[in-house]
């Protein structure tokens, strides 16, 4: 899939580097076809790096993405230069009067807060009611699904007895559902965390279907009736090395950390990770562009 970004963002260099398809401005101009147009609400404090990931899990179908990078105006993050928000992101009020064809909110750093602490999440929530009805489909990673099924279903978080993090498996269920084409008996996926879903609570609502789950780490994916909110309770988008790099800084912050499940080959941290998710990974989001944006979004925005 070509992703349509803008033409000096620093993401674009490295994954052109990865051999990914991106088109430049200049170039999507010229093409007579209607792209999708899809927003993503950055929460995590690594801007550019999320970019990254999430900019290479889109690149994998044949439609044209316009991505569109948004962030809170009630908060402002001190890890990523000031120059770069006010260059390649926009707040709600620069969007309110448009439509999107997708949005993903991602993950942030605050789950051990409770949500009425958190600074934005007054804003969050304003957010999560306008793409209801200006948005055809929104993926809720982390944090953000936990966030959007305390918002929608009035569903609460738990703290865990510790932080679960790793690759862990996970079990498929319904497999005729389109979000889950593909999709092998079981996969993994990354988890970092260190609140959680109960899953007795998400059963208990007719509205929502889980599609796959983990022993050991609790429900991963669930969706309502018309794919316009599918929540995801992990990081699929995480590169090799992201684990990697938070087990290491919590060891520099002398934090309680053990070493990422199903991570390092013999659990050692000297030795390169292994990449055991990607491959669903990057299923999991054609399906969502394919399925739930591209064949339910009108023409005409």
């Amino acid at each position: 899939m070509p992703i349509r970004v803008q033409n000096n963002l620093p993401a674009k260099k490295v994954l052109e580097d990865e051999n990914i398809f991106i088109m430049d401005e200049n170039r999507a101009l010229t093409q007579d076809i209607r792209p999708l147009e899809i927003l993503i609400l950055n929460l995590m404090p690594l801007k550019e790096e999320t970019e990254v990931q999430l900019m290479r899990e889109l690149s994998n179908t044949p439609l044209q993405v316009n991505i569109t990078f948004m962030t809170t105006e009630s908060y402002v993050g001190h890890n990523t230069p000031t120059d770069h928000l006010d260059r390649f992101y926009v707040k709600l009020d620069e969007v309110k009067d448009m439509r999107f064809d997708g949005l993903i909110v991602t993950g942030a750093p605050v789950e051990q807060l409770s949500y009425e602490e958190v600074i934005y999440w007054k804003e969050f929530c304003e957010i999560l009611d306008w793409a209801e009805s200006h948005v055809t489909s929104t993926v809720f990673l982390c944090w953000a699904a936990m966030g959007a099924l305390h918002h929608f279903y009035g569903i609460e978080k738990y703290e865990l007895d510790k932080k679960l993090f790793g690759i862990y498996a996970h079990t498929v269920h319904h497999r005729k559902v389109p979000l889950i084409r593909g999709f092998d008996d079981f996969f993994y996926a990354p988890h970092s965390r260190y609140t959680g879903i109960k899953k007795e609570d998400i059963v208990k609502e007719e509205d929502l279907t889980i599609l796959a789950e983990s022993d050991e780490a609790g429900v991963f994916l669930c969706v309502n009736p018309t794919g316009s909110r599918i929540f995801v309770l992990g990081h699929p988008e995480y590169d090799r090395m992201t684990l990697d790099h938070e087990y290491h800084r919590d060891l520099g912050k002398g934090l309680p950390i053990d070493i990422p499940k199903n991570y390092y080959p013999d659990d050692d941290p000297d030795r390169t990770p292994v990449l055991s998710w990607r491959a669903h990974a990057n299923t999991l989001y054609t399906n969502w562009l394919n399925y739930y944006v591209y064949q339910n979004t009108p023409y005409k925005l």
